[in-house]
């Protein structure tokens, strides 16, 4: 893939090492919106779930983070717009936040979908909307490929889902060696993402600007612990070739489906990721902001929560509200 395919795929120096406090093991308490972990089957996944208010509107909504990000990337872009109209369930993917990596299948897309497919259950979600932004969007596809009965409805943001040509990022490389990467991780990676820290959320974001307080309300430098830097760089690596294999299975898909795109996205390629996806999912909308990057999530989340309200089944005039996102965000990066 050129670099503007996947140059960062969602910044691996860009999430940090803020601790999440003090972690529960065990069965969740049903109204508790605070960070749990859960045994999914011999490793524990961390998530926190929102439940829905007395008039809610929506069934249920999961969110599936990038690369190099943990669940308080997706609840700073939707927990407060989306609160109170459904059950919301925030998951950290195995290896990120506070979850456990799990076995080597959890490299790949396929035994992370399997491992949320059971903590929704462990978190009474029968069905659910999945929401995939960039490295999420390969698992919220595994999802609805290996567990139909789980996916009510997608929405996929600047998702990462095919193959491409070229290799990968040289510090995913380094990272990802057999025997040095851990090295690589432990003593190189640290201090390196540190001191570009602020200049590698301004790439993921741009043209738009980035929010002052973002790195610090999603908990960003904790992508930066050796063990999350290297388990993200395995993931990188892997994720062409399981694509290329995975992709074929895409035209079995047949649940609603959004998938919203910036053309001006250095991060994920457009072409190749979502007009592809498009393509291949039949009855999909594809929606293609101007002048928007790879931060979809957060920079259209309006447009992001619309595109949930319709896979539910809801009226929202898709085209209206790209058009006010456009004109919001015209300017960014000109100035």
């Amino acid at each position: 893939m050129p670099r503007r395919a996947l140059r960062l795929l969602a910044a691996p120096l860009i999430i940090g090492v803020a601790a999440l406090g003090p972690q529960q093991v065990g069965a969740a308490p049903k109204h508790d919106d605070q960070p749990i972990r859960i045994d999914v089957g011999g490793f524990e996944l961390n998530s926190v779930l929102v439940e829905p208010g007395r008039h809610a509107d929506l069934p249920p909504v999961v969110f599936i983070h990038g690369a190099s990000a943990s669940l308080y990337d997706p609840m700073y872009a939707f927990r407060a717009k989306l609160q109170g109209r459904a059950k919301l369930l925030f998951v950290d993917r195995p290896g990120h936040g506070d979850s456990h990596v799990g076995g080597d299948h959890n490299i790949l897309p396929d035994g992370q979908a399997d491992a949320i497919s059971v903590l929704m259950k462990e978190r009474g979600i029968a069905k659910a909307i999945i929401v995939g932004h960039s490295f999420g969007g390969a698992i919220a596809a595994s999802l609805a490929v290996r567990h139909p009965d789980v996916v009510s409805g997608l929405v996929f943001l600047s998702p990462a889902v095919y193959p491409w040509n070229g290799g990968i990022a040289w510090y995913y490389e380094a990272a990802s060696a057999p025997v040095t990467g851990a090295l690589f991780s432990t003593v190189i990676a640290p201090p390196i993402g540190f001191m570009v820290i602020d200049g590698a959320t301004e790439g993921v974001f741009a043209p738009n600007p980035v929010p002052p307080d973002y790195v610090t309300k999603t908990r960003a430098l904790q992508a930066l612990r050796p063990a999350a830097f290297r388990h993200n760089a395995r993931e990188v690596a892997a994720l062409s070739e399981w694509a290329r294999a995975a992709s074929v299975n895409y035209r079995k898909i047949d649940a609603p489906t959004v998938i919203i795109t910036g053309d001006a996205d250095s991060v994920v390629s457009p072409e190749i990721h979502s007009r592809h996806l498009a393509q291949d999912i039949r009855g999909a909308r594809l929606i293609v902001v101007r002048n928007l990057g790879h931060k979809s999530d957060f920079v259209a989340s309006d447009l992001a929560v619309a595109a949930i309200e319709t896979v539910a089944g809801h009226k929202a005039d898709l085209a209206a509200i790209r058009r006010n996102v456009e004109q919001r965000i015209a300017n960014d990066g000109k100035n």
